[in-house]
């Protein structure tokens, strides 16, 4: 439970300058990713924090979204059918240096898949969590399938 909590907060403070060191050519870059990374979070109270979806990514809710990352496990096991996707591997430190939090979704797989440490190419429609993104994240692909 706590590695899902300190994940989900790594998710939710992608604008924060914490800095972590990285290979920039480990960085996944593409249009979609862009459209999740539009996403922004206001503060409600100290236990709420409420994302500020772009016009750009709900005209992508509930429809299918691809997104090339790097599996996040968020529980032990080689099979992972809920996982966070992000745009750096899971073996480079999102805490220290220079390059900031990576932006990550929750993923709920149709049928396990194998964890790696390569990137994957997911596919599943895209879902937004309007709720208190302290408890939940923001951003899901369901009913997702590896391509």
């Amino acid at each position: 439970m706590m590695i899902k909590k300190l994940i989900l907060m790594a998710l939710l403070f992608t604008g924060i300058s914490v800095k972590a060191q990285h290979n920039p050519n480990d960085q996944i870059n593409s249009d979609n990713w862009d459209i999740i990374g539009g996403v922004d979070f206001k503060i409600v109270k100290d236990t709420e924090m409420q994302a500020i979806f772009t016009a750009d990514i709900k005209k992508h809710a509930g429809k299918p979204f691809e997104l090339e990352g790097y599996i996040v496990p968020i529980k032990d096991g080689m099979k992972q059918s809920k996982f966070m996707l992000s745009t750096l591997p899971i073996n480079q430190c999102f805490y220290c240096g220079k390059n900031g939090v990576p932006i990550m979704v929750l993923v709920e797989m149709a049928e396990p898949i194998k964890f790696t440490y390569k990137t994957v190419v997911i596919k599943g429609t895209l879902k937004l969590n309007g709720g208190n993104a302290m408890d939940n994240p923001p951003i899901s692909l369901i009913g997702a399938k590896a391509i």
